[in-house]
């Protein structure tokens, strides 16, 4: 990550972040499990080989969530049997925003609940570039 202001943030991959971790308990039999992994190793393998995946991992369920109200308060967490828990991220090389939700879409988990966000990841704060930036630009004017 850039900490230039003057240039502005570039897209640097796209991340999916994967949430409802609790599709395993929907009481299904251990063939089921397999197959439906099998499914989702394929998916990985074939975006692996196509060479759009630059990082991908599941979370562990421990955690801790820090507040940003000033008082630092650090709380438990995540809450697995909480929906919006993400579960894992896959980070994509890929050249559009459009192909990272297609590729999105294709994950066989969501026939089992899994929610997919895709967010653009930047080469420096996109925040600080906008109130930064206007504000050096005001000053060399």
């Amino acid at each position: 990550m850039s900490l230039d202001l003057t240039a502005p943030p570039q897209v640097t991959g796209h991340l999916l972040l994967f949430r409802k971790t609790d599709w395993a308990e929907q009481g299904m039999s251990e063939d089921e499990l397999r197959s439906v992994m099998d499914r989702v190793n394929t998916w990985f393998e074939r975006l692996t080989a196509e060479g759009k995946i630059l990082g991908a991992q599941p979370l562990m369920e421990q955690g801790a969530v820090i507040t940003g109200d000033g008082s630092g308060t650090v709380t438990d967490g995540p809450f697995v049997e909480a929906k919006e828990a993400v579960g894992g991220y896959v980070l994509l090389s890929v050249t559009s925003f459009e192909e990272a939700v297609a590729i999105a879409k294709s994950n066989p988990m969501h026939d089992y609940g899994l929610t997919t966000e895709v967010r653009p990841t930047a080469s420096s704060c996109p925040h600080l570039h906008r109130i930064l930036g206007n504000s050096l630009a005001a000053a060399g004017a």
